[in-house]
């Protein structure tokens, strides 16, 4: 079995005999299907690998590794940015806008990429091209019964709510 965060080492992996590969990060149906690959390959796992499989099965101990740092451009800088100090991400053409309280970044990742890195605990996807950290929503205005914004703590602006995510603010 073969893991990167690359995927242009997956035709080593398989000539150095790998019967399947992850590419970082790890998602849990796709490790399942490896695993049952593998089994299939190599039959069942000898008593003292059980324990192994059953860990991978259930994910990695203490649960996947969350994002805390984005590098972006500010400016001619590169910085690095807490994720805890994140307002929200937008999708603006080529870049992924990162909202801060007090100014703005742009990162190349797109906002798929962010939602898998990012503690669903913490952070929501609240419309097509737009991710919140739900510590800086102060509320959400509904207009009608359809329509809802996101009001921020340390922002003007309010963000529209997309359809399909609305059943996030039911219960606020």
């Amino acid at each position: 079995m073969f893991i990167t965060a690359y995927d242009q080492y997956a035709l080593q992996a398989f000539d150095a005999g790998a019967v399947d590969y992850l590419l970082k990060p790890v998602e849990t149906d796709r490790l399942q299907t490896m695993i049952e690959r593998v089994r299939g390959k190599v039959g069942a796992p000898p008593p003292d690998l059980s324990a192994l499989v059953a860990a991978l099965r259930a994910g990695m101990p203490g649960g996947p590794v969350r994002m805390k740092w984005i590098k972006a451009a500010v400016g001619k800088q590169v910085k690095l940015i807490p994720v805890t100090d994140v307002v929200y991400f937008q999708s603006d053409t080529k870049y992924t806008r990162v909202v801060l309280a007090a100014g703005e970044a742009l990162i190349r990742t797109p906002l798929k990429e962010l939602l898998a890195e990012l503690d669903p605990d913490r952070f929501w996807q609240v419309h097509r091209g737009t991710i919140i950290n739900l510590d800086a929503v102060a509320g959400v205005l509904r207009e009608d019964a359809e329509r809802q914004f996101i009001l921020f703590k340390n922002r003007q602006e309010k963000l529209p709510i997309s359809r399909q995510f609305t059943h996030l603010f039911k219960q606020m």
